[in-house]
C-alpha cells in the first residue's frame, strides 16, 4: 500500500515538475534574450562615430549582402561612401567595424590583438587550435616552432618539387590545348596545390591529381568552407546547439571526418616512414609546416601584351631549360609585379578579423571598447581609389620600387600584416612564381568569355560558377 501511494503522489507531482522544468527553460532563454539585448544596445552606442549604411532591425546587413558574386562590390561601395570603416551587422546582435583605410589596419595589425571569436571559433573543429586560430602564449609557441620550416634554405629544396606537381597539371592539360574548349581551373589548380603541400611538407606523394574521379578531400574543404560562410550569414546558426542539430551541421561533421581522416593517414603514414629514415633531423625540418589557402593568382582579361612581357622574361631567364630553379626565381621582376597586382585585385583572403581586448583609438581620435569587433577588408583596401590610381585598372607597375616606396606599407595587405602575418607568404609568392613561369613557357591563356567568374567571399576568394579558361600550344618560333 505505501508503494502504491508513493507511485500514485508521484505520478500526481509530474506534472507540477513538467512546469516547473518549463519554467525554469522560459527563465532561461528570457534571460539569454535580455543579455543578447543588452550587449545589442551597447555595440550601437560604441559605433555612433562610424556612420554607415542602414541597418534592418532583424537582418541587419544581410538581405543587402547576396550570394551571387555582388557582395565584393557592395562592400567596395559603401566603402567609397562612408570613408575610413562602418558598422557591418551579421543577424540582430554580431556586429563588426569594417576597415579599409591603411591609417586604421596600421592600427589593427600591428597590435597583437586575437582573432575574433565567431568565424574562427566556426572553424576549430575543423583545423584545430592550431596557429591559424590560437592566441596568447599558445600562439607565439606554435609561430616559433614553425618558423624554421619557412627558412630560406629549407625553401630552395621545395622548388623542384613544386615543378614537379606544376608539370603533372600541365600535362594534364594537353588534352585541352588543340580544341579551343574551355575547362574549368579551380579544381585542377587545388589539386595542383594540395599534390605540392604533401611533398613539400610531409614529403607525402599522394598521386591525388592522376587519380579518377573527385579527390574527396578537396571536396571536403570546398564544402566546410562554404558552410563555414553559410553559418556567419545565418544568426541562427551562431548558436552551436542550433547549427549542431541542423542538417547543415550533419554535414559539417560529415566532412570535418572525410578532412580529418585524410590528414591523420598522412600523418601516420609519414611516421612509419620516419621510424625507417637515419635522417631525423633533416626531415624534421620538412615535417613542420601547415597547409596553405589556395592561392591562385586571376589572369588580366583584357590586356594580353602582359601575358607576353612575362612569358618573354621567363623564356630569356631559363635560357632553353625545361624546369625553373631557385636562382631563377628572382630573375622575373615583371612576372612577380604581375602576381602582386594580382592578388592586389583578387587577394586570397578578403577578409581579416579580431576582437579586440582592449580600447582601441585610432589616428582620427574614434575609439572602440574592449570587446568589440574588427574587420580588415582586405578587398577593399585594395580597391580604395584614394591609394591606387584607377583601383580597377591591372596595372603591374604599381610594383615598381619607386612606386611602392610612395604608399603605406598597409595599402597593400593580401598575407596580412603585423606579428600575425602569413607565416607562409613566402612559399606562396615561390609556389605562385613557379606554377606562373611554368604555365606560360608551355601555354597561352585566354578568357572564356562565356562564363566570366563572379566572385563570392569565402574563407578564401571563390567564384560562384568557377574559373574557365582556354589554352593553347606557345609557338616557340613567336
Amino acid at each position: 500500500m505505501e508503494s502504491s501511494g508513493a507511485v500514485v503522489n508521484f505520478l500526481l507531482g509530474w506534472p507540477r515538475m513538467h512546469h516547473l522544468f518549463a519554467l525554469l527553460c522560459l527563465v532561461a532563454v528570457v534571460y539569454k534574450f535580455t543579455i543578447l539585448l543588452v550587449k545589442r544596445r551597447a555595440a550601437f552606442r560604441s559605433c555612433e562615430a562610424f556612420p554607415g549604411p542602414p541597418v534592418h532591425w532583424l537582418f541587419g546587413h544581410l538581405m543587402e549582402l547576396k550570394k551571387d558574386g555582388t557582395e565584393l562590390e557592395k562592400l567596395r561601395k559603401w566603402s567609397e561612401q562612408y570613408p575610413c570603416a562602418y558598422p557591418l551587422w551579421f543577424g540582430p546582435f554580431i556586429c563588426f567595424l569594417n576597415i579599409h583605410d591603411t591609417e586604421y589596419v596600421k592600427t589593427l595589425l600591428k597590435s597583437t590583438e586575437p582573432k575574433d571569436d565567431l568565424v574562427y571559433r566556426f572553424i576549430t573543429s575543423w583545423i584545430g587550435e592550431g596557429l591559424l586560430v590560437s592566441k596568447g602564449q599558445r600562439w607565439f609557441r606554435h609561430r616559433r616552432l614553425l618558423t624554421p620550416s619557412f627558412h630560406y634554405d629549407v625553401l630552395k629544396q621545395y622548388v623542384k618539387l613544386m615543378s614537379d606537381s606544376a608539370e603533372i597539371m600541365l600535362d594534364k592539360w594537353e588534352s585541352f590545348a588543340y580544341t579551343n574548349q574551355s575547362f574549368e581551373l579551380f579544381e585542377q589548380v587545388s589539386l595542383m596545390t594540395l599534390d605540392s603541400i604533401l611533398k613539400c611538407a610531409f614529403s607525402y606523394n599522394s598521386n591525388c591529381q592522376t587519380e579518377g574521379g573527385t579527390n574527396a578531400y578537396i571536396k571536403a574543404v570546398y564544402e566546410l568552407s562554404d558552410l563555414v560562410s553559410l553559418r556567419l550569414t545565418t544568426f541562427p546558426y551562431h548558436n552551436d546547439l542550433i547549427f549542431y542539430l541542423s542538417p547543415h551541421g550533419f554535414r559539417y561533421r560529415k566532412a570535418c571526418r572525410v578532412a580529418h581522416s585524410h590528414t591523420e593517414e598522412v600523418i601516420r603514414k609519414r611516421k612509419e616512414a620516419l621510424k625507417e629514415e637515419k635522417e631525423r633531423e633533416r626531415i624534421q625540418a620538412k615535417r613542420n609546416m601547415d597547409f596553405l589557402d589556395i592561392l591562385l593568382s586571376a589572369r588580366d582579361e583584357s590586356q594580353q601584351e602582359h601575358q607576353k612581357m612575362c612569358r618573354d622574361e621567363i623564356i630569356d631567364v631559363l635560357h632553353g631549360k625545361d624546369s625553373i630553379e631557385w636562382e631563377d626565381l628572382n630573375k622575373i621582376p615583371y612576372t612577380t609585379m604581375c602576381i602582386k597586382e594580382s592578388l592586389r585585385l583578387y587577394p586570397p583572403v578578403p577578409g581579416i578579423g579580431r576582437k579586440i581586448t582592449k580600447p582601441m583609438t585610432f589616428f582620427d581620435g574614434r575609439t572602440l571598447p574592449a570587446g568589440f569587433r574588427v574587420g580588415t577588408s582586405v578587398y577593399a583596401i585594395h580597391r580604395n581609389a584614394a591609394i591606387w590610381e584607377n583601383p580597377n585598372v591591372f596595372n603591374p607597375l604599381r610594383f615598381l620600387p619607386e612606386n611602392v616606396s610612395k604608399r603605406s606599407p598597409h595599402a597593400y595587405v593580401p598575407f596580412s600584416s603585423g606579428p600575425r602575418n602569413c607565416i607562409g607568404q613566402k612559399f606562396a609568392m615561390n609556389e605562385m612564381k613557379v606554377v606562373t613561369a611554368l604555365t606560360l613557357k608551355r601555354y597561352q591563356l585566354s578568357e572564356d568569355p562565356t562564363c566570366k567568374p563572379k566572385i563570392i567571399p569565402r574563407l578564401v576568394l571563390r567564384s560562384v560558377n568557377g574559373i574557365h579558361i582556354k589554352i593553347k600550344p606557345v609557338d616557340p618560333q613567336e
